[in-house]
């Protein structure tokens, strides 16, 4: 016969329930990170597009048409840096971590705030050469 009473089972179960509950927010949390990671990598592609469109059709006339294509990648390639850092916060802010340490969401604002700064200064570079 068991030891346990019913009522210990139940507080068990009940604490098993609330650790994978945990786990899973955990999870949520660690996804979040991935997903803006992919979402930063998409938009240095759409820059590196640009920069590439720039390239390769830099001698086309009128020259102005080449670099405004880049700079339309550019733009896109720091539209999805913004988009993505707006979502990371959101989801950020709905979730707590129990054992897993997320990037604090200062950190992924610096890492947003130096990937269009670097792009924007790209754009103006194109421009100028």
């Amino acid at each position: 016969m068991s030891d346990k009473s019913s009522n210990d089972l139940a507080e068990e179960r009940t604490g098993l329930a609330q650790d994978r509950t945990e786990w899973a927010e955990d999870r949520t949390v660690l996804a979040n990170e991935r997903t803006y990671a992919g979402w930063m990598r998409t938009g240095l592609a759409s820059v590196g597009m640009g920069l590439a469109f720039n390239a390769i059709f830099r001698a086309t006339e009128p020259t102005w048409l080449a670099k405004a294509v880049a700079t339309i990648f550019v733009a896109i390639g720091i539209y999805i840096f913004w988009g993505a850092w707006r979502h990371a916060c959101k989801v950020k802010e709905r979730l707590n971590s129990h054992a897993a340490s997320p990037l604090p969401s200062s950190r992924l604002g610096v890492i947003t705030g130096c990937f269009v700064f670097g792009s924007a200064a790209l754009g103006v570079v194109l421009w100028i050469l």
